[in-house]
């Protein structure tokens, strides 16, 4: 399934989103504007390697990694599909939690990411690039926080695709069943690392947005709940 755009308007313009989103996309075209052995450099050294950093855990530079690794992308398809749930996923949770909170949310499951794939193979020589722990953790957030909302979908159906809305829960859900189940066969040492796709990463953003939008989501039930006994 493919998110579209939803149906859930938003009361403030969505800065940060947008923000982030031009900063992926000038790194994005930075990276093309070097050649291939210039760029082979520009990820060895910047990208997020789980073998350095756990050498090297305190160091300026390794850290700095972990979050200079969250704007870069290996390819179209990685940014493409990373700024399509960020735009259509990100401007909800930024108006529900507010500029700097979301930033800082952001970061926050970018980090988790990271450092769950760092957890799962941390003597791995393969850099470790792309939003998607921090954008994982976005779907967290906007599923607990939304659950109901309309998603409008693409839906391939064999050769056909299908264009239907379905509930934002559900989108997530099977999006999120696809890393959990993704991840668990690549603990698999044959299958590890396939396709150079970091689904503990994309699986420890996951959690870790759900875990942090927990209070708001339990004080908000409890707030309608005793506005409702009051009548």
């Amino acid at each position: 399934m493919i998110p579209l755009r939803d149906d859930n308007p938003t009361r403030r313009f969505p800065i940060v989103t947008i923000v982030l989103i031009l900063l992926n996309v000038a790194v994005f075209a930075y990276e093309h504007s070097l050649s291939p052995e210039a760029l082979q450099a520009f990820f060895s050294k910047w990208a997020f390697v789980a073998s350095s950093f756990t050498t090297e855990p305190t160091s300026i530079h390794q850290l700095a990694t972990v979050f200079a690794a969250m704007f870069m992308h290996a390819g179209w398809v990685h940014i493409g599909g990373n700024m399509l749930y960020l735009w259509i996923f990100g401007n909800n949770v930024e108006d529900r939690l507010g500029r700097l909170p979301f930033l800082a949310f952001y970061l926050a499951c970018g980090t988790a990411g990271v450092a769950a794939q760092a957890f799962v193979s941390p003597g791995s020589s393969i850099p470790t690039l792309g939003a998607s722990g921090a954008i994982a953790g976005v779907l967290g957030a906007y599923a607990l926080l939304f659950p109901r909302a309309s998603v409008l979908t693409l839906i391939p159906i064999f050769f056909f695709f299908e264009i239907a809305r379905v509930p934002a829960f559900i989108v997530i859900g099977f999006w999120f069943v696809l890393q959990l189940a993704s991840g668990v066969a690549s603990i698999d040492p044959t299958l590890a690392q396939a396709g150079g796709i970091a689904y503990f990463s994309h699986i420890g953003g996951f959690a870790v947005g759900l875990a942090l939008v927990l209070p708001l989501w339990l004080s908000s039930r409890f707030a309608r709940r005793t506005r409702g006994g009051r009548y």
